[in-house]
């Protein structure tokens, strides 16, 4: 599985920490280091507009 979409389900709150460690292999100190690290972070639309959902 990619790491960058473990890592998006986790910021997402999808998944725990504790999840993303064991999916990606690793312990949770080592994930707390992947967060801060730039290869790994979703590029996401800068102007996303938010629409009411009845109207």
């Amino acid at each position: 599985m990619d790491k960058r979409k473990v890592i998006t389900a986790y910021r997402r709150g999808f998944i725990t920490i504790q999840e993303c460690a064991q999916i990606l292999g690793i312990d949770s100190v080592q994930i707390m280091s992947m967060m801060n690290d730039p290869q790994f972070t979703e590029a996401l639309p800068v102007n996303v507009e938010k629409k009411p959902v009845n109207g």
